[in-house]
């Protein structure tokens, strides 16, 4: 089965050059643990092994195992715009990288349809030429975030790498005009339909945005869940990062007695430090 890399070297080269294509993941975890930051470097190092291959090789090396590189990266967020999305990259990672992989990246802001139906002022959160048509929605201007969200989904995840920044906003408005049960029901269409997709879907969410049983409900509707915490270790403040469940994956892991992984954030970003194991 073919693989997309993760853009994480260390990681990838022990699970046959990345997620089986076709996947959605999970990427969940405490404040500051890792999970944005590893976001942040699927997206740049996939975009620079496109627009700079010999920085991507400076900074990853070369693929692993069956791994084939994305057709296109999106990024895509509910409430923030690409300017933002780099700056905030640009504090995690290396400029030149950021500054190569930038152009490579496709940044959909769907903070029009987002905040839309809610009393935040249109000048806060939308160009002053941006409407939501202007994203591509041929429907009404009162189109839901999700039908959006699905529609670029739909147009543009086919053999792509698509990270999403973050449940936590969708999750967040299930006091409004959202259930948290629609989330769910939306995960679960998306696994069915990123197996036709052979692309791969990232999903960023901050742990302590849901309940246990959510989180749970969550899991079972996504391909797998790598968790992202902070571990003391004598005056020490260490982020982990472990895999819970994740078809295709955790077979490999498990043939190496591998639990959890020690990581850093380094110039070319997310990295793996040490690996632990339980036998």
């Amino acid at each position: 089965m073919a693989t997309i890399p993760f853009g994480i070297s260390r990681l990838d080269s022990r699970i046959g050059g990345g997620a089986p294509e076709g996947s959605v993941v999970l990427l969940s975890g405490e404040a500051g643990a890792g999970a944005r930051e590893f976001l942040y470097t699927a997206a740049m190092m996939n975009a620079v092994a496109t627009a700079d291959p010999e920085l991507f090789d400076l900074h990853y090396g070369s693929p692993h195992g069956s791994a084939r590189q994305p057709e296109e990266i999106h990024y895509v967020s509910f409430t923030a715009n690409e300017a933002e999305l780099q700056r905030e990259i640009a504090f995690t990672m290396d400029e030149e990288i950021v500054a190569a992989g930038a152009d490579a990246v496709t940044f959909a802001d769907l903070s029009p349809e987002y905040f839309q139906l809610s009393p935040v002022p249109r000048s806060w959160y939308a160009d002053k030429h941006q409407t939501v048509r202007d994203l591509g929605n041929t429907g009404e201007d009162t189109r839901d975030v999700l039908e959006r969200f699905a529609d670029y989904l739909d147009e543009h995840a086919s053999g792509s790498l698509v990270v999403v920044d973050s449940l936590n906003d969708l999750i967040g408005r299930r006091s409004s005009d959202m259930a948290f049960s629609d989330v769910v029901m939306t995960l679960k269409g998306l696994r069915k339909a990123a197996r036709d997709w052979s692309g791969l879907i990232l999903l960023h969410l901050t742990r302590d945005a849901v309940r246990s049983e959510e989180f749970g409900s969550l899991m079972s509707s996504v391909d797998g869940t790598v968790q992202f915490a902070w571990e003391s270790g004598g005056n020490e403040r260490v982020r982990t990062m472990f895999v819970r469940e994740f078809r295709g994956v955790l077979g490999r892991l498990e043939e190496d007695d591998i639990v959890q992984f020690e990581t850093e954030i380094r110039d070319s970003g997310f990295d793996i430090s040490d690996v632990r194991k339980i036998r």
